[in-house]
């Protein structure tokens, strides 16, 4: 990538880390000369409306969120004549890229990698957010310190809109299944995805493989996880988190919370059983 001279409200703009269909990620530096990660709507989407009414709404929802695993909101220049978003910039490599590099998370690593991105998926659903595309695209590793990013497409939960079946938002290998259906999005559907993600990490494979969308939907709707591989207590969470059923899925902090037993030797009931017992 070629480096910016170019400079957007107060920020100096220095290369681009990342494209989508209507924005352009810039690592950029801010007055302090901090590094900064800065968003911009593209030429063809700056004056549209609806493109900066979604931009108002990833700054609305990201801006509530709190928590060391989760990319901060800095600032937003949402009236300006090119829109933009300011984040903290989160030094490592994405998941994806991290796992074809150097091969699943193991033992205590990958026990600490749950919990800790557990615990972000479940500040977000405190702020009263639906993130709707936790995936290894938006997980950034630093050592084994997750830290959740792009909100594009997150909303508030009270906002929560159903989509029409066919239609797909989000990472597709990492939908839960009701939203493949159309259903209202809900945290039971970032916690699907939070566990299929977990177990891309464990495993070093897609969860639901690879393919034509439909046939990686199948297998989504079918709850035909590929968990070989993932060790214990991992894939009985895994298997929790997974359920076709939303209602039947724990919370984040719950998986959160059992994966902190887990890692201090302190759970002697197999995770299945606990919160059964619990929720009945």
């Amino acid at each position: 990538m070629g480096t910016h001279r170019r400079r957007l409200g107060g920020y100096r703009l220095l290369d681009e880390i990342g494209r989508g269909s209507t924005a352009v990620v810039h690592l950029g530096i801010d007055p302090a000369g901090r590094e900064v990660a800065i968003k911009e709507l593209t030429d063809d989407f700056a004056g549209e409306p609806e493109a900066r009414a979604r931009l108002a709404r990833e700054i609305a929802a990201q801006g509530r969120v709190d928590s060391p695993y989760v990319a901060r909101l800095l600032d937003a220049g949402i009236a300006d004549e090119r829109p933009y978003v300011v984040v903290q910039y989160v030094p490592g490599l994405p998941l994806g890229d991290l796992i074809e590099a150097y091969g699943p998370l193991r033992g205590a690593r990958l026990l600490r990698f749950a919990r800790t991105l557990a615990l972000g998926v479940a500040a977000v659903h405190d702020a009263g957010v639906l993130h709707r595309d936790v995936s290894p695209g938006n997980v950034i590793v630093m050592g084994d310190r997750p830290t959740l990013i792009d909100f594009g497409i997150a909303h508030e939960t009270g906002a929560s809109r159903i989509t029409q079946p066919g239609m797909v938002i989000g990472t597709p290998a990492y939908l839960a299944p009701e939203l493949i259906e159309g259903q209202r999005a809900s945290t039971a559907s970032d916690v699907f995805s939070w566990a299929a993600t977990v177990a891309y990490a464990a495993t070093g494979r897609h969860p639901f493989g690879r393919g034509t969308l439909h046939g990686v939907c199948f297998r989504i709707l079918r709850g035909k996880a590929d968990l070989d591989g993932a060790p214990e207590p991992i894939a009985s969470l895994l298997r929790l988190a997974l359920r076709r059923d939303p209602a039947a899925r724990p919370t984040a902090r719950w998986f959160a919370g059992s994966l902190a037993q887990w890692s201090t030797g302190t759970s002697a009931r197999g995770p299945a059983r606990v919160f059964d017992r619990v929720a009945a």
